[in-house]
């Protein structure tokens, strides 16, 4: 067991991050609609966009509480990554949240910058502090024209900078031992505390890639040092 936590890396983690956006961008995890049908799904409803968005967070709240269920029962992803896979469903669950955010708000979720923003939001609250490291002031929204502005090697150092918190973040919960020693039971606790992660993660992604109903607050400020 010891040596499944080691080998779990940074890189592995960067690996599983591109695997699930890949898969919910493009598709195929059946049973499971891609980001853009998600996001159409919701922008079909009744209400504003920001109430849209908020319907869709909950909905996932509930599909990120489900994931660690259907891992520890068996899982139905195989993955190609070194990652444990009530972590990387759990990941899919929430990009695919994200990313159908970005796309509510306008955004092509085939930039390179969208999909690293995307992973930002992972994070929770500690995007602002990432994106203040690489150089970047992250004001109320995100803006389309500012984002493309963003040099590849700072976006490189953002999806670095993600991936280590979540390294750090797996191994403080135990999720890579509990899912692997008590298969079950770790979907339980994992699945729960998911729930909670997955519900500051949407606020995070409302946050910068919606703008907001009160048409007082100030415009997204993009500022790359």
């Amino acid at each position: 067991m010891l040596e499944e936590v080691k080998a779990l890396t940074q890189e592995a983690i960067i690996d599983a991050l591109d695997w699930s956006y890949d898969k919910a961008i493009n598709g195929g995890i059946p049973g499971m609609d891609t980001a853009l049908e998600l996001a159409d799904n919701y922008l079909k409803k009744k209400g504003s966009l920001e109430e849209q968005v908020n319907s869709l967070i909950r909905w996932q709240n509930t599909k990120s509480a489900a994931s660690g269920f259907l891992t520890g029962l068996g899982g139905i992803i195989t993955l190609p990554v070194a990652v444990p896979a009530n972590i990387a469903s759990v990941l899919f669950v929430q990009i695919r949240m994200v990313a159908a955010i970005a796309h509510m708000g306008g955004y092509n979720l085939k930039d390179d910058e969208v999909k690293s923003f995307v992973y930002l939001c992972l994070v929770g609250n500690g995007a602002k502090e990432i994106a203040k490291n690489t150089g970047i002031v992250i004001g109320q929204k995100l803006a389309i024209n500012g984002i493309k502005k963003i040099p590849s090697a700072v976006i490189t150092k953002i999806n670095q900078a993600v991936g280590f918190r979540l390294l750090t973040k797996f191994g403080e919960t135990g999720a890579i031992n509990l899912g692997k020693v008590v298969p079950f039971l770790g979907g339980v606790i994992g699945g729960t505390v998911d729930a909670i992660t997955t519900n500051a993660i949407g606020d995070v992604a409302r946050n910068i890639f919606i703008e907001k109903d009160n048409k007082g607050d100030e415009p997204f400020i993009i500022e790359v040092k």
